[in-house]
């Protein structure tokens, strides 16, 4: 197929993420965080998506772009709620939209794994350490005005750890270590949503410095 119609595909998926948080705030109106997850790990693994669909740089940089336009009108108008209801100051959505926008600008198709690696980190291990850490009971702290749980910052690690060693396997296991310990480094000290940022623009940075 063309690569218009790879990208078709890519929006069907990401039209599917929208509709079933919608369901979920119906079904579940309470657990806001839960349809704001959805969303948070459904548009990221749209970029797995488009690497196996093969979408060109011409066309996957643009598409990141118009993403997050429509995120920040998103962010000041709040036409899907699903996506930006967290009950605090935060710009993570914008922020997730640049991130994947500059990881898909440096280094999209040519190293799509990595791009994929580090945006996966962000979106399930961000996504589960926040479901799992808010929802069940372990030691908490505060880290620049946020609570953080054991539960979540060790999903956190153990997740970026499953996830780079699954994509970039050229990798050593202390780089690989390393790399998951930074990444939850950087989910710890970020606040507002800038760790949709840090996280992934942080391991991308690190693992091409460590040759990966």
């Amino acid at each position: 197929m063309s690569a218009a119609a790879n990208l078709l595909w890519v929006a069907l998926w990401l039209a599917l993420v929208l509709v079933a948080a919608k369901t979920a705030r119906l079904i579940w109106p309470l657990q806001k965080e839960l349809s704001r997850k959805l969303v948070h790990i459904g548009a990221g693994l749209a970029v797995p998506l488009a690497w196996a669909l093969q979408i060109p740089h011409a066309w996957a940089l643009p598409a990141a772009g118009l993403a997050t336009l429509i995120a920040l009108i998103n962010h000041r108008f709040r036409l899907v709620p699903e996506v930006e209801d967290v009950g605090r100051r935060s710009i993570g959505t914008i922020a997730y939209g640049l991130s994947i926008t500059l990881l898909v600008w440096f280094w999209w198709p040519q190293r799509a794994d990595l791009v994929s690696a580090c945006v996966l980190v962000m979106v399930l291990g961000d996504g589960a350490a926040g479901l799992l850490g808010s929802s069940l009971s372990s030691p908490r702290w505060q880290v620049m005005g946020q609570t953080k749980s054991l539960i979540g910052t060790s999903v956190m690690a153990i997740v970026s750890l499953l996830v780079l060693s699954l994509l970039l396997r050229d990798l050593s296991w202390p780089t690989l270590i390393a790399l998951s310990a930074a990444a939850t480094l950087l989910e710890q000290i970020s606040w507002g949503g800038l760790d949709n940022f840090s996280v992934p623009m942080g391991v991308a940075a690190m693992a091409y410095w460590l040759g990966a």
